[in-house]
């Protein structure tokens, strides 16, 4: 997020609210009081982005310094992997678990909780000594980061009751992610090449002690909800093991065979695991999703574009910044301001998006920009040992950024549409879980054939490796198609243009 969104999400809101005699009372009448009295929306406004940024940064600033804290640390491939999904499997796991307490508990006290174990995790993994302290606190980071992600989003569906007016503050919460892919990449190089990679950990303890003290002065203590009810522990143990059993069985299946024991036991685990999940939710009194919000039609519809969207958003920043570094040897810094154009093109087109919606509807825009996407990915499935940076980097991922900038907050807004405000939490919660799941299990299955089929090539060192990396930017393409015809399946509301 650069400096400017804050500001611009603080003032938008507050423009519009001018043209009322006293917004603050209507607001306060219409929605939840989620801040202090006095406190206008657009601070609750900034502090949602500024976490979102804070949970998106550390998603993306790892992707640079990858090889060095490969070297580092002595990290394996398969270690390296499980940097970045380690954190999103925890991420997307316990993400319905911490968004039913947020609504249960009180959005302040889960969104504070967050950003202390999000804070110290990333003392911890800063601080590492070791492989496995780094992998611990990505996973501890992941869990903290479930916590924030659906607190802030719901501090704004939650307290900002006018449509417009919550569409506006939640595409600022877009921006404040799609613009910390852009701010993760470039400060991830620039701190990765100027200090060491611990500074991509350590980076984020003055951003969380910032956000708690803005938090304890600025929002208000929600009341519980008054009947206690009970969160659903098992079901999120359940899908959490399922994710991680699932992921962790396809990206060592390369190394120990598809037909290995070991392969075999947490493939089929995972499955069994996701079966008692769906059992467990059918029997609790308090699922994870209560029926109610999954009986949407374009919730479901959203949710599962999301999952297939999370790959198409995240694997392609995994393999480009190997490539650059480990194939090209290009420095942090410079395979930082290598994609920087392409989560900039993101940036810009999540905040365009929100004024093509009312225009064009979800479902168009989701469809023309998975297309594109698509388009990009299959030029980027040509990229040669020795490229052309201008032909077969910077254009095709721009083009990449173009499309899937786009489809990000047409999802969001159709899979949030009539939710109701005490089920906020669990819906943006549903929306987070099946994008980071689906970007932490396309991103082993991608990583998968991308080393078998470099096993397999008749070509030699980095010529092999690039020939797996052709084919995973072939899945993704495909992914993305997926996505695009996914969109035919939302319903659009009577205001939208007709197909």
């Amino acid at each position: 997020m650069p400096h400017e969104h804050p500001g611009g999400a603080t003032a938008t809101p507050s423009a519009s609210a001018s043209s009322s005699p006293s917004p603050s009372s209507s607001d306060t009448h219409s929605a939840p009081q989620v801040a202090k009295p006095g406190v206008p929306l657009a601070a609750v406004a900034a502090i949602a982005c500024v976490a979102q940024f804070m949970v998106v940064l550390d998603s993306s600033i790892v992707n640079v310094a990858l090889p060095s804290m490969k070297a580092g640390l002595g990290l394996s491939a398969t270690a390296q992997q499980w940097v970045v999904n380690g954190y999103l499997i925890a991420f997307g796991g316990l993400l319905l678990l911490a968004a039913r307490a947020s609504d249960l508990f009180g959005r302040r006290r889960v969104f504070q909780l967050g950003l202390a174990v999000f804070s110290a995790a990333s003392l911890f993994g800063g601080l590492a000594t070791d492989g496995w302290m780094l992998l611990a606190a990505r996973v501890v980071q992941g869990a903290g980061a479930a916590a924030l992600a659906p607190s802030s989003l719901s501090l704004i569906t939650a307290s900002h009751a006018d449509p417009g007016r919550r569409t506006r503050a939640m595409t600022w919460w877009g921006v404040a992610a799609s613009s910390a892919g852009a701010a993760g990449i470039v400060l991830g190089g620039l701190l990765t090449a100027s200090f060491s990679w611990r500074w991509v950990m350590l980076v984020n303890v003055p951003i969380g002690a910032g956000l708690l003290a803005a938090g304890l002065l600025l929002l208000r203590p929600t009341a519980p909800a008054r009947d206690r009810a009970r969160i659903d522990a098992p079901g999120a143990a359940t899908v959490t093991l399922a994710a991680a059993a699932l992921a962790y069985g396809v990206s060592i299946a390369p190394d120990h065979g598809w037909g290995s024991g070991q392969v075999l036991a947490l493939l089929i685990g995972g499955l069994v695991l996701l079966a008692a999940f769906v059992a467990i939710e059918r029997r609790t009194r308090e699922p994870l999703i209560p029926p109610a919000v999954f009986a949407l039609h374009n919730l479901r519809v959203g949710n599962v574009l999301t999952l297939w969207m999370g790959a198409v958003i995240t694997a392609p920043l995994f393999f480009l910044s190997l490539y650059l570094q480990q194939v090209l040897g290009e420095s942090a810094l410079r395979t930082g301001l290598s994609l920087l154009p392409m989560v900039s093109v993101i940036s810009v087109g999540v905040l365009l998006s929100q004024r093509l919606i009312p225009v064009i509807g979800p479902r168009r825009l989701v469809l023309a920009g998975g297309l594109v996407a698509a388009a990009g990915l299959l030029w980027l499935a040509r990229l040669p040992a020795h490229p052309d940076y201008v032909g077969h980097v910077l254009l095709p991922t721009v083009v990449v950024g173009a499309g899937t900038s786009v489809t990000m907050m047409p999802a969001v807004v159709a899979a949030t549409a009539g939710v109701a405000p005490r089920d906020a939490g669990v819906a943006s919660g549903l929306i987070n879980m099946c994008r980071q799941l689906g970007a932490a299990l396309g991103l082993a299955a991608l990583v998968t054939v991308a080393a078998t089929v470099t096993h397999h090539s008749t070509a030699t060192g980095s010529a092999a490796v690039v020939d797996g990396y052709r084919v995973a930017f072939y899945g993704l393409a495909a992914m993305s198609t997926v996505t695009a015809l996914l969109a035919l399946l939302l319903k659009v509301p009577a205001r939208e243009p007709q197909d």
